[in-house]
């Protein structure tokens, strides 16, 4: 197969011909890697007057086929001309110079890119999901749920018999997978609990540029008028975990992601579910309440409704990265008020909640893909400068 490929769109006369070609280039882009060298992406935007030209290496495009099929078709309806062409040899995983191009402290933000990461970070990432997860990156689907329950997963293979799952035991982070064509099925990760394993698994997810991922878990309700079984809406969240506050400064504000939170308020009412809407404390502290005075001051001055140990560091790394993101909790235990979680009352809870939880879920993921087939709009959290290969609208 040749190992260079270059299009002009206004040379393409049908859909049909674009799809074609742009299978052909992410044919060439494998083709490259196979061969042991990194492809290199070259986009011609004539629209833009001040970034008329784009480019990157990939790494393992296999993995995110699906979306490199997506973006440059985009791309080419808006008439950009695209090139690929091999960049430079491979690096092997046991290379030192390998870390010399993941160093994200080196981004250079006023830049625009045609994608976010190096190809060198994108070996790792993907090198350690399979590892984390015991699956491969290509059976990762387009709509990543969190959770930290073994119930939750036990749901899911219930529902989905067929999913793809992990290929050893022993997983730390074990992920299950329903796949449906172009990668528009689910897959579920039981990340287990803390603040460290949300960002780890999510700064590996992030290559894969999926269209959402939701945070499925449990909390403790900080209010008087919350019931065990009550669910919580995150509309912002109070960064306690500490784990990401050298990265991204504690005043920048972190929301969800609108359409997400739209859409889970609409089948939270549809199934006439208890809920609040509000801020998260999210916590690195699994004990918080042996030190009680303290934290119960800051979760009054952030007027948090709930606690719990993972839902701002995923929002947090979505916002990082660029992945429209929500969270759904459901109030296990309320410590402030003489319910503590205690181990008879907790598994009570799980048996009715846990169909429900995940039900409902699943429910909005299959509505954003009705009404987005092709990706929830994140423009809100993209700078005026980052195409991350768009098109038109994204000057």
């Amino acid at each position: 197969m040749a190992d260079r490929f270059k299009f002009q769109s206004e040379d393409i006369q049908s859909e049909a011909e674009i799809n074609d070609q742009v299978e052909k280039a992410c044919d060439i882009m494998e083709s490259i890697y196979d061969n042991g060298e990194y492809p290199n992406v070259l986009v011609k935007r004539s629209w833009s007057k001040h970034n008329p030209v784009i480019t990157g290496e990939m790494a393992r495009p296999k993995s995110y086929r699906w979306y490199l099929l997506r973006e440059l078709k985009k791309l080419a309806h808006k008439g950009a001309e695209i090139s690929i062409i091999p960049s430079r040899d491979r690096l092997s995983m046991n290379d030192p110079a390998l870390l010399d191009n993941t160093d994200e402290d080196e981004w250079d933000i006023t830049q625009k890119k045609l994608f976010l990461f190096s190809p060198e970070r994108i070996e790792i990432s993907l090198n350690r999901l399979q590892h984390y997860t015991g699956t491969k990156p290509e059976d990762f689907q387009r709509y990543i749920l969190f959770t930290n329950y073994d119930m939750h997963v036990q749901v899911f293979q219930d529902k989905f018999p067929g999913c793809v799952k992990p290929r050893r035991s022993g997983i730390q982070m074990p992920a299950y997978h329903h796949k449906l064509a172009d990668n528009k099925g689910i897959s579920l990760v039981n990340i287990g609990v803390g603040p460290a394993n949300a960002k780890t698994i999510t700064d590996h997810i992030a290559v894969l540029r999926p269209d959402a991922m939701i945070m499925v878990g449990h909390c403790g309700g900080l209010r008087n008028h919350q019931d065990i079984g009550d669910f919580v809406l995150a509309t912002g969240f109070m960064r306690n975990d500490g784990v990401l506050d050298d990265i991204l400064p504690l005043n920048i504000p972190i929301t969800p992601n609108y359409l997400l939170n739209v859409y889970l308020k609409e089948v939270l009412d549809s199934y006439d579910r208890n809920h609040r809407m509000g801020t998260i404390f999210t916590t690195a502290n699994r004990n918080w309440e042996f030190m009680k005075r303290r934290t119960v001051e800051q979760i009054h001055m952030s007027r948090s409704i709930a606690v719990d140990m993972e839902s701002a560091t995923v929002a947090t790394n979505g916002y990082r990265y660029r992945i429209p993101n929500a969270t759904l909790l459901c109030v296990s235990d309320k410590p402030l008020h003489g319910k503590p979680k205690l181990s008879d009352d907790a598994q009570k809870f799980y048996d009715d909640s846990k169909q429900l939880h995940l039900a409902m879920v699943i429910k909005v993921l299959n509505i954003c893909k009705e009404n987005y087939p092709e990706g929830l709009p994140n423009a809100s959290i993209r700078a005026m400068n980052e195409p991350l290969m768009g098109g038109q609208d994204e000057e």
